[in-house]
């Protein structure tokens, strides 16, 4: 059997090329793209990429060069995932939220070739290419040069705003129908860069390779029983872990994605409504935009939509509350560094028979590893051991498998230090249940040692999220004179129908968490905010917290809150694209 050859009849680079490929053959009327007025069908948008990637030979891109695109979810966004590779080229979606100081960053650190820009996003893009030009005037460097800059126009309404001579749309035009895509000879090679946030480290640039995403893709679209023909909604960025390989998975079903720019309430149950959405993939920030819309916003639809959720444990509550909607929701978990989810919470038929309360806490576990893993471990590093399975000791979360990245972009450093003894470790701490299912507790700094006795900020938010009142919170330490450290809990509140936050105060909370938690894990200090301050894709960034955390004072009396005050001092807080606060990279963790 060993003399028995390789060869091309029976064997081929794994590539996520070949599913808009077959879906132009197998699909060609079916609608692959809906945007607004435009509709395009999978032999269309085929031809579109094949445009594309003709005129971005013509521009001298070859094969590794970095592609970046800013821009939200529209179709060029989506087209560009198959483009940019037919021409061999490694695409590099940019976080929209991100300042132009960091869009910089990512265009000299990725040596972008080609800066395709959207319409609404050229200030920023001016104001980052003009610090690209400062940065390169420092420099001695002669091997650096500045990115060719090509808009993105509208294409449901045109502006006519330009940032330099080239357009998008011109380039379509241009370019050769009949150009062969680049044969794809080593599955090895890198097909995308993504940044992660460097909420936690330094930002990193992750390369995926065609292997990894090819097998991620099928893994999840396996892993979610993804049918074929479905209609799914671009409520997650694309920016995002190339939207957690659907931008391929869509082609690879014949599905039709449903692009939006804004992710409303509004935009969201209008275009579930109007197209009949059958999936969508969202961080659980969303759910509090579907559950807090306003009457005239929502929409009836009649089917049951799928949602595949991760970025941060859902708490059960909230579970339950976006499935009353209508709404079943899978559970992932996953990292940019694993090309996007990477454990699936797989149903279990036995789970229908319990109560809605007890399927949510199941629903909010982790769960167990997509097909692409060829293992996943919760250990103790020290030792390499295996913790054991009894749901209660925690270790951190490791990996391995063909999903997970090739490595970090000119960091060796921290390549290496992420693969660990033939693991890639999470930095995420877990538990493993007796049935073999993943629940994480925390990232690894998260974990609040309070006398020493860990606290778990996860299981902490789950009971907040229970009180009636409470819209989003997050637990994080802050330095206690008795324990070290104690709980600090950061909550918002929902508003009333006069727009105004319901009357709770601090001795509220504390009393709720006493009802539901041992003494030791009680939060100390609740602070109240308008807005939780999070990344682009709505995870919420701790160590903002943190830092707010550290100048509170609390005393070493064990109830501080014994006294009821009837002022809330309220904090605004917000998301990373308000001036104020100066945020990093496309978030690393989903």
């Amino acid at each position: 059997m060993d003399r028995l050859p390789k060869c091309q009849a029976n064997y081929s680079a794994l590539t996520p090329l070949t599913f808009l490929k077959r879906a132009a053959m197998a699909y060609a009327n079916r609608t692959s793209i809906i945007y607004g007025q435009v509709r395009f069908t999978w032999h269309q948008t085929y031809d579109r990429c094949r445009r594309l990637a003709s005129s971005l030979k013509s521009l001298n891109i070859v094969k590794n060069n970095v592609v970046s695109v800013l821009a939200p979810n529209v179709p060029a966004t989506y087209e560009m995932h198959f483009a940019v590779p037919m021409a061999g080229a490694v695409l590099n979606t940019i976080n929209t939220r991100l300042d132009a100081n960091t869009v910089a960053t990512i265009l000299k650190h990725s040596e972008a070739k080609v800066f395709f820009v959207d319409y609404q996003y050229v200030p920023l893009a001016s104001e980052a290419l003009r610090l690209l030009v400062a940065e390169f005037g420092k420099s001695d460097s002669k091997d650096m040069s500045m990115p060719l800059v090509i808009v993105i126009d509208d294409l449901d309404s045109p502006t006519g705003v330009r940032l330099g001579e080239l357009e998008y749309e011109q380039l379509i035009y241009q370019g050769n129908p009949g150009y062969v895509p680049e044969e794809i000879q080593d599955e090895w090679d890198p097909i995308a860069l993504n940044y992660t946030s460097g909420t936690t480290s330094a930002p990193k640039g992750v390369v995926y390779s065609h292997r990894g995403a090819y097998l991620s893709t099928l893994s999840l679209i396996l892993g979610w029983e993804m049918g074929s023909a479905p209609v799914y909604l671009w409520s997650l960025p694309m920016f995002h872990c190339n939207g957690w390989t659907f931008t391929w998975g869509t082609a690879a079903r014949g599905g039709t994605n449903v692009c939006i720019r804004n992710t409303t309430a509004q935009e969201m149950y209008s275009n579930i409504a109007l197209h009949k959405v059958t999936h969508m993939c969202c961080a659980p920030i969303v759910f509090n935009i579907l559950l807090e819309a306003k009457p005239h916003e929502r929409r009836k639809f009649a089917t049951r939509v799928e949602i595949l959720t991760g970025g941060a444990p859902p708490p059960a509550a909230l579970l339950e509350k976006i499935e009353g909607l209508g709404f079943h929701v899978t559970h992932a978990y996953g990292l940019t560094e694993a090309t996007g989810p990477a454990l699936v919470c797989e149903w279990q038929a036995k789970w229908n028979r319990l109560s809605m309360n007890e399927q949510a806490k199941l629903k909010a576990r982790q769960g167990v590893s997509v097909l692409t893993l060829a293992d996943v471990g919760v250990k103790d590093l020290a030792t390499m051991q295996s913790v054991p399975r009894d749901g209660k000791t925690m270790g951190e979360i490791v990996l391995r498998g063909s999903s997970i990245m090739k490595g970090y972009l000119k960091d060796e450093a921290a390549t290496a230090k992420a693969f660990h003894k033939g693991w890639f470790v999470t930095g995420d701490v877990g538990v493993i249940h007796p049935d073999g299912y993943l629940e994480i507790k925390d990232r690894s700094k998260d974990v609040i040692i309070s006398g020493g006795e860990n606290i778990s900020s996860v299981e902490l938010e789950s009971v907040l999220y229970k009180h009636p009142c409470v819209v989003e919170a997050s637990v994080v330490a802050m330095p206690h004179p008795k324990w070290g450290e104690s709980p600090c809990a950061f909550v918002t509140l929902k508003k009333n129908l006069t727009g105004d936050h319901e009357e709770i105060n601090e001795a509220d909370i504390i009393a709720h968490c006493r009802k539901n938690l041992p003494a030791f894990m009680v939060p100390k200090k609740v602070q109240f905010m308008e807005d939780l301050p999070k990344t682009a894709t709505g995870k919420i960034q701790k160590f903002q917290l943190r830092a707010m955390a550290m100048t509170f004072v609390v005393s070493d009396n064990d109830n501080p809150s014994s006294q009821k005050s009837e002022q809330v001092n309220w904090v605004r807080g917000g998301y990373d694209d308000e001036p104020q606060q100066q945020q990093v990279l496309a978030i690393s963790r989903l």
